[in-house]
């Protein structure tokens, strides 16, 4: 093993850990299906504990990177087919959730509020920039650094009511009659939103790690939107093999991913699932919302652009008027900016992992 821990670097030990085994599975040092070193070994070699070895492990086991093996040990799996390529059977939808969970931390909400009203003054009353306030821009922008690993400025995050207004923005983007890939089945809306806006749409059967292979290389697209995580109604995550398979495609035909990110962040194993938009940036629309992640009733969403698309989406765009309420963004900024709603997430995201593991 040639891996270093530097002690004095910000990045946390686990995370460096993470990304030079991730490294070497990416550049074929640790090919399909080779076998890593035991937890064991790996703490004993670099001089770390245990319990940093694997949160290391478990990470790449939650991208898709590794699979773990009763009494074996744990095996990379990125590279190879990880699920089948025949189409799965369409599944019932499950109703939708529509209330807040009991643990909701209303009191910190309240603090918020009054926050804003003191702080902000009047300037609650004032018209908000078509893209958002710019202190909820920020807010975004430090949130999905931490939460995400994204770095991107305020001046490429578009703010709006709902992922469904954002959805009918893009097509406006890209000009109707742009061919829309779509995971079949998927979220109804999706289609529903897209087609209204004039999009032509195509459904890409899915398989048990995602889009099947052979449907994405002959759907002729320009833009493949994807909710790699927890895909509803088919309820499949895709695994890294197939994240780094949709931006080869994109990379390779000059198209465009919209990336909806909607559920990741409560992963009941750990916050750091590996976006697309990590793996090509210039090729991905990042777009998510909080009406999971907070409250059904806040219709915030937002979407991040590629650097290149920021100018366009002015052109095209910057005339509508943001539809998120002045005073429901700052409270939402003081919420984002004050770590509640992390504190939030970790919360709800542990009663997941006790719900699994019991």
């Amino acid at each position: 093993m040639n891996y270093m821990i530097d002690r004095g670097a910000d990045l946390p030990v686990y995370m460096q850990l993470y990304r030079q085994l991730r490294g070497d599975i990416l550049s074929g040092a640790l090919p399909l299906g080779a076998k890593l070193p035991s937890k064991r070994t790996l703490a004993e070699e670099l001089g770390l504990s245990l319990i940093t070895v694997e949160h290391a492990c478990a990470l790449l086991a939650d991208e898709g990177y590794i699979e773990t093996r009763e009494r074996s040990g744990a095996y990379v799996s990125f590279g190879g087919v990880t699920g089948r390529e025949e189409p799965l059977a369409v599944p019932s939808p499950a109703p939708a959730g529509s209330s807040a969970p009991e643990d909701f931390p209303f009191t910190s909400l309240a603090k918020a509020m009054r926050r804003v009203l003191t702080v902000y003054d009047r300037r609650i009353l004032e018209r908000s920039p078509g893209s958002g306030v710019w202190e909820l821009r920020a807010a975004i922008a430090a949130y999905i650094a931490r939460s995400r690993g994204l770095l991107v400025g305020p001046e490429r995050i578009v703010v709006g009511a709902g992922a469904e207004y954002l959805y009918g923005l893009i097509v406006q983007l890209f000009g109707a009659g742009t061919r829309f890939a779509l995971e079949e089945p998927c979220y109804a809306r999706i289609r529903q939103v897209y087609e209204a806006n004039g999009a032509k749409c195509v459904g890409l059967p899915m398989g048990t790690d995602g889009i099947v292979s052979w449907a994405l290389e002959n759907c002729g697209a320009g833009v493949l939107h994807v909710t790699p995580f927890n895909s509803y109604p088919s309820r499949v995550t895709a695994s890294a093999s197939k994240r780094h398979e949709y931006a080869r495609w994109a990379r390779a035909r000059n198209a465009y991913i919209v990336e909806d990110d909607y559920d990741a962040e409560l992963a009941s194993v750990t916050k750091h699932i590996e976006t697309i938009c990590s793996l090509a940036p210039e090729r991905v629309l990042y777009l998510n919302t909080f009406s999971r992640s907070f409250a059904p009733s806040m219709r915030t969403a937002y979407l991040v652009l590629p650097e290149a698309l920021t100018k366009p989406w002015q052109e095209k765009l910057g005339f509508y008027s943001c539809t998120v309420p002045v005073f429901e963004q700052y409270v939402l900024a003081e919420f984002l900016n004050g770590g509640e709603l992390e504190r939030y997430i970790s919360r709800r995201r542990r009663k997941l992992r006790q719900q699994r593991d019991s």
